[in-house]
C-alpha cells in the first residue's frame, strides 16, 4: 500500500468554460493513472461521471476562459464548491485562443460572422434570450476569481497533470519540472 493510498479520499471535480476542451483531454491521458487516481479521490462534477452541478469540493481543476456571462456564473459557483481551484491550460491562464477577438470590437465580430457570411438563409446576429450574453472581451478566470494554481500548456499533457495531481492529493506543493511544460 503506498503513501497515497492511506490518504483520506478528496473530492474532486472539473469543468470546462470557453475552450477546445483538450486540457480534460489530456487530464483523460494520464491513462493507467486514471485507476490510481481513482482510488485515491471521489469523482464530483467531470467528464468521469457526467455530474451537472459542482458539490463541495477540495479540489477544482476548471479550463477554459471566460467570455459570456454563463462561464461567470458557473466559475463562480465552481469557486464556492472547491477549496482548492487549479486553472488548467492557456485559455483558463491567459483567455488562450478564445481571447484572440479581444481586439476586435464584439459587435463588428458578430456582423461579420453571422451577416457577411454567403449560404446564409436568415443572415443575422441571434438574439435569442436562451443564448448567454457574450462580455466584450475573454478573461482568463483569475480576473474573475481567486485562483490557487496554474498548470500551463496548450493543453498541458497528461503526464503533467498526473504529476501536478499527485503531489497536491499527497499533500505536498506540486512542483512542474522544466520538461513537463509545454506549448505545442
Amino acid at each position: 500500500m503506498s503513501q497515497l493510498d492511506k490518504k483520506p479520499r478528496l473530492r474532486v471535480a472539473t469543468t470546462s468554460l470557453a475552450g477546445c476542451f483538450g486540457c480534460h483531454m489530456s487530464f483523460l491521458d494520464i491513462d493507467e493513472h486514471l485507476f490510481e487516481l481513482a482510488r485515491l479521490v471521489e469523482f464530483d462534477r467531470s467528464p468521469l461521471t457526467d455530474i451537472k452541478e459542482c458539490g463541495p469540493c477540495d479540489i477544482g481543476l476548471i479550463e477554459g476562459g471566460v467570455c459570456n456571462a454563463e462561464n461567470v456564473h458557473v466559475l463562480r459557483a465552481f469557486r464556492a464548491n472547491c477549496k482548492t481551484l487549479v486553472a488548467v491550460g492557456a485559455c483558463a491562464i491567459n483567455g488562450g485562443l478564445p481571447a484572440q477577438r479581444n481586439h476586435l470590437e464584439l459587435e463588428a465580430c458578430l456582423r461579420e460572422v453571422y451577416e457577411h457570411r454567403e449560404g446564409m438563409d436568415a443572415p443575422g446576429v441571434p438574439n435569442d434570450p436562451e443564448l448567454p450574453l457574450l462580455l466584450d472581451k475573454v478573461h482568463p478566470i483569475h480576473e474573475i476569481v481567486r485562483v490557487d494554481y496554474f498548470i500551463p500548456g496548450c493543453p498541458p499533457s497528461g503526464e503533467t497533470i498526473w504529476k501536478f495531481l499527485s503531489d497536491l492529493i499527497a499533500g505536498r506543493t506540486p512542483r512542474l519540472s522544466h520538461e513537463l511544460l509545454r506549448f505545442d
